[in-house]
């Protein structure tokens, strides 16, 4: 679907405003970085956490900053001069680290809370904050045939436990801003977001890069079956990174999404059984499926209803699952031979 002529940061921003990108180490926010330095953006100020050498990806001519966001002062530090601000920082993962590390979810809200206001008092003119599909009530996704999750289905609220209510707590700081101090906040619910560059192995993965991985190594070391978590009739529906570089900048910049929670994802829904048989196809192998049934699963199903998305924008994702996940596919590939033959690697 073609976008309107919606308004982005390339038509409303100098290309010397200072642009913040929290969470910049990490997947998402790494890619916004490139996407903003792509498009001539020479002050672009990147925050996270992990040493230097751990980030996913880093932009040359970037200022990068190791700096924790849940402290109070890192975040006015973070948003000095700023004229917008993006907080994608979180400490989160797939369902198996958000199940496990409710706490270190929940504690993220410090970093919304401390970046907003500094933002604020920094004078940024808007302010972005990825939310997350885990806002949305969860007796609304017992079914794996769930009906497409629209915005207003977050409440009455009875969000994902730990990671979910931090995420619906957080939009509303970024709505009160608006409303009581005119700060322009920003605010999408992403829906499973894959793509190169992400986290792949180690605990924190999400289901397209996990599985794309499970079979890599099935093939590597000639195992021929593979485990999947759950009994693999769960769905989601999954949206390549750079539908959502190019939708969290449209939003940001929508004069009639100020303060308002939309949904960004794809609303092609597909069970895990499936996603995995088409990781599969794109290795080239089929092995036998075995289902953990004691591991974390998550809902029995999510889907995002894009109506919203495209009566404002005219535009809703839509890179293909094949096309998308070949690509991620064959990224991690590289990295885990990579890895086998003693090179430094994201992981």
């Amino acid at each position: 679907m073609a976008a309107k002529d919606n308004a982005k940061a390339s038509t409303v921003l100098n290309k010397d405003d200072l642009i913040v990108v929290g969470g910049a180490g990490g997947f998402i926010a790494g890619a916004l970085v490139r996407y903003f330095h792509d498009q001539g953006f020479t002050r672009i100020r990147a925050i996270d956490k992990k040493p230097l050498p751990e980030w996913y990806q880093r932009t040359p001519g970037v200022e990068c900053l190791c700096l924790d966001l849940s402290e109070e002062d890192n975040c006015k530090r973070a948003c000095e001069d700023a004229v917008e601000v993006y907080n994608l920082a979180a400490d989160m993962g797939g369902m198996g680290f958000i199940e496990r590390f409710r706490i270190e979810c929940l504690r993220s809200i410090l970093i919304n809370t401390h970046m907003v206001e500094a933002a604020y008092r920094a004078g940024a003119q808007r302010y972005f904050f990825s939310s997350s599909a885990c806002a949305y009530n969860t007796d609304l996704q017992k079914d794996p045939n769930v009906r497409a999750l629209k915005e207003s289905d977050a409440y009455p609220a009875m969000a994902e436990r730990g990671y979910g209510w931090e995420k619906l707590v957080s939009e509303m700081f970024c709505q009160e801003y608006w409303h009581e101090r005119g700060m322009k906040t920003a605010i999408a619910r992403f829906h499973n977001v894959y793509g190169p560059f992400g986290t792949w192995d180690g605990g924190r993965e999400k289901a397209p890069a996990a599985l794309c991985r499970k079979v890599i190594e099935c093939k590597d070391t000639g195992v021929d079956e593979v485990v999947i978590w759950g009994d693999g009739h769960q769905t989601r529906s999954f949206m390549y990174i750079d539908d959502c570089t190019l939708g969290i900048d449209m939003i940001m910049h929508s004069e009639d999404l100020i303060a308002v929670p939309i949904n960004l994802g794809s609303d092609y829904l597909i069970s895990i059984n499936d996603l995995m048989s088409l990781a599969e196809k794109i290795g080239g192998v089929t092995l036998k499926h075995k289902h953990d049934l004691d591991a974390p699963k998550g809902v029995a199903g999510r889907n995002s209803d894009n109506t919203f998305i495209q009566q404002v924008l005219g535009w809703a994702p839509d890179t293909t699952l094949e096309d998308g996940l070949t690509k991620t596919y064959q990224w991690i590939e590289q990295q885990y031979n990579d890895r086998k033959a003693g090179k430094r690697t994201v992981s």
